[in-house]
This record gives C-alpha cells, structure tokens and sequence, in this order.
C-alpha cells in the first residue's frame, strides 16, 4: 500500500510538472508573437482617430463623413468573418493569417493616398475585407493549444494588444503628425504609412513562424505532446457528451446569437470611445502631442485590470459575473462621463469605463470556447465575431450622428452607454455551464 502510495504521488507530481512546462513552452512561444501582430492589427484600425486630429481639416470632413468612414470598416469584416475563419481551419493559421497581415498592412499604407470621401470610404471597407478573421482565427487557434483553465488569462494576455496599442501608439501617433510637411506629405499620411508597414513585414515573419497545430510542433517535446492532446480530447469529449453542433446548428443556436448581441454591446462602447476619445481630448485645449500621452491614460489601467480580472476568473472558475458586471460598469461610467465638464473628471470616468471594457473583453471569448468545438467553433466565434463588430460601425456613427445633431460628442458617450447595459443584462441572464467548459461532465 505504501508503495502504491509513493507511486501515485510520484504520478502526480510527474503530471504537474508535465503540465507546467508545456504550457509555459506553448506561451512564450505564441503569446509574445500574437501580442505583438494584434498590437499592429489594432493600431492600423484605430489610427484614424488620431489621423481625423489633423485630416478632417484638410479634407474637409465632417463629423459624419468621418463617422462613415470609421464604420464602414466593419461592414467589409461583417461580411467576410465567416469565410475567413473557415478558410484559416482549412489553410493553417500560418498561411492564412500571414496573408491577413499582408493585406491589411499595404491598405492601411495606402490610407495616406486619401483624397477625399470616396477614396476615404472605399479604402475603409477594404481594410476590413483584409483584416476579417484575424481575431476570432487566433480565439480559435488559442483553443488548440489552451484547456478551458487557461483560456481567459492567455486570451486577455493576447487582447492587451488592444489597449497597449493606444498605451504606446497614441503618443507615437500624436508625435507623428508632428512630421506635417516632411517631402510634401501631410502629419497623417506619414502616421498611415509608418504604422502600415511593419505589419506587412510581420505577417511574412508569420508565414515562418506559428504552427499550426501542436502535433506539429518540434519544439514540443513528445511526453508534452501527449499530455496536451489528452487534455484537450477530453474537454472535447465533454463537450460532445452534451451535445455534437455541425456548423449550421451552431450558426443558428440561440446561445450563438445571444453571444453575438451581448458581444454587439460591448464592440460598441469600445470602438466608440476609441474613435472619439483623441477628439474627446483634443478639446480640453491640448497639443497633439498632449493628447497622446492624455488618451493612452484609460488604456493603461485598462491593461492592468483586463489581466487582474481574468486571472481571477480562471482562478474562480467563473463567468458570469467578470463578464457581466464589467459591462455594467462601463455603462455608468460612459453615462456619467456625459454629464460631467472638468477634464480632469470626465478624463476618471472614461479611465473606469475602458477598465469595464477591458475586463470583460478576455474573459467573454472563454462562453463560446467552453462548449463548441472543430468546425462550429470555427463558424460561431466568427459569427459572434462579425455580428458585435458591426457595433464597430454603429457605435462610432452614433457619437458622430449626435455630435452633429447637438454639437456634443458628450451626449452621444449617454446614448453610446445604452449597449453595454443591455449586453451586461443579456450575460447574467444567459448564464454559463461551466462544468462542461472545464471538462468535468461528471460533476
């Protein structure tokens, strides 16, 4: 008996050990390179914001031209997430996602051969044909290498891209219209096209780099191989236990559609104020400069909580709540800063509104992961994916609808507030089964 004991124990440690190594091995080898290619994805979406600082003047664009021209990005990713998705689990993420980056690098570039609205608009939607697929590819891509038990950390840990990339780039980019005049060229076609180009180069370092599945990966070791397939095919098992979805049944599921508006709320406060913050800032009197250090401010204690809050989730092994009352938060706080005029307050509440927004924003992509899998997973994340993102048209045009109806981006931050409070309603009444996201259909 003392031997079994000893050799159970042995077991055990053996299998903690095992477990460490090979998903501290998986994330520095992925994580670091995903940041980094999200961190350039997502600046060479949200650089119009400061490029409108000085562009809008030059080209004459009013608040609703620029409004248009921001939204019409995520008709073009609307329309093709799907197929792009399907094309990745077909293709390989290697392949696909490199010839993702390429793409939207080159139109992001040419952004600075704007002229005016129709080239703005048409430049717009085909940055965001480039772009369809690359987050929900690497949501589901994160799925073949993560258990449930990790999914929210190493998920948030690849969605600080977002607000690092306004931490870092809105002062980078504040400083670059700064190079107004150099050989002829405008402050803002000089932002387009320096923040274009490395993600060109990194998307062919992509091609090289990500593999595509674990069994592929020599820098595994075969006894990491083992665990890690073992692992994940009895989450899946778990899953099917419930019940198998083909791509259809999950694109039409209740519990799909309802994660596409609850994801719809929350897209919308967030490119809302991504959008119209540089503007929101701007207006205190400040520099171009100055109001990109000011602007990066929400983003950087939003980094340090989406971190905090999903670490804590995978801890607790809950959903619900870190997904739904940071939604909640984020609506009063973007309601509250509607009313207030001192900088200094108005600059508090949108810093705890991108704390809400950042929170939930790791830890929401863990609902759909739990209980889809293969194919559906492919289809519904892309789904909920494209859906919530066409918030990305509509929560901008909003602010830009208000903005020049009233003359107040303030009143549209009130009406913007109305999605994440219905999106964080939709989330405690959905619910979430966690003992089949975590592999555990006994319990």
């Amino acid at each position: 008996m003392s031997q079994t004991t000893t050799y159970a124990g042995a077991a055990g440690a053996a299998k903690s050990a095992i477990e460490t190594s090979t998903i501290r091995a998986i994330s520095w080898r992925l994580i670091p390179f995903l940041v980094l290619a999200y961190f350039f994805s997502y600046l060479d979406r949200v650089n119009l914001g400061f490029a409108a600082l000085t562009m809008n003047a030059d080209l004459k664009f009013s608040p609703l031209v620029f409004a248009w021209g921001a939204g019409i990005f995520f008709i073009g990713y609307f329309i093709f997430e799907v197929p792009s998705n399907l094309a990745l689990e077909k293709f390989g993420a290697s392949r696909w996602i490199a010839r993702i980056m390429v793409t939207w690098g080159i139109i992001s570039a040419l952004m600075a051969m704007v002229s005016g609205e129709t080239s703005f608009y048409i430049l717009r939607f085909l940055l965001g044909v480039a772009e369809a697929g690359f987050f929900p590819g690497i949501i589901l891509y994160l799925t073949y290498w993560y258990p449930a038990e990790y999914r929210g950390r190493f998920i948030a840990a690849f969605a600080i891209a977002v607000p690092v990339s306004t931490v870092i780039g809105a002062p980078i980019s504040g400083l670059l219209l700064g190079l107004d005049g150099l050989m002829g060229l405008k402050g803002w076609q000089w932002l387009f096209i320096i923040e274009g180009i490395p993600s060109v180069l990194l998307g062919i370092a992509t091609w090289f780099y990500l593999t595509d599945k674990p069994e592929k990966a020599d820098w595994l070791s075969a006894e990491q191989k083992t665990w890690l397939k073992a692992k994940l095919d009895s989450e899946v098992a778990a899953k099917k236990a419930v019940k198998h979805l083909s791509l259809g049944e999950a694109l039409t599921s209740p519990k799909v559609i309802t994660l596409s508006l609850i994801y719809f709320g929350f897209v919308g406060a967030l490119y809302g104020m991504q959008f119209w913050l540089p503007q929101i800032v701007k207006a205190f009197g400040l520099t171009n400069a100055q109001t990109g250090f000011v602007t990066a401010i929400p983003y950087l204690f939003g980094t340090i909580a989406m971190i905090l809050w999903a670490r804590h989730s995978d801890a607790t092994r809950e959903r619900v709540f870190h997904v739904g009352a940071p939604l909640i938060l984020t609506a009063v706080a973007l309601a509250v800063s509607s009313y207030l005029t001192d900088p200094t307050l108005t600059m508090v509440a949108l810093t705890v509104a991108a704390i809400g927004v950042f929170c939930c924003f790791g830890v929401f992509w863990t609902l759909p992961t739990a209980w889809l899998s293969g194919t559906a997973a492919a289809g519904a994340i892309a789904l909920i994916n494209s859906i919530g993102n066409l918030a990305g048209f509509g929560g901008p045009y909003l602010i830009g609808w208000v903005k020049e109806a009233t003359g107040q981006t303030s009143t549209g931050l009130l009406v913007l507030a109305v999605l994440p409070l219905i999106a964080g309603v939709l989330v405690f009444i959905g619910g979430h089964d966690s003992k089949h996201e975590f592999g555990e259909p006994g319990r």
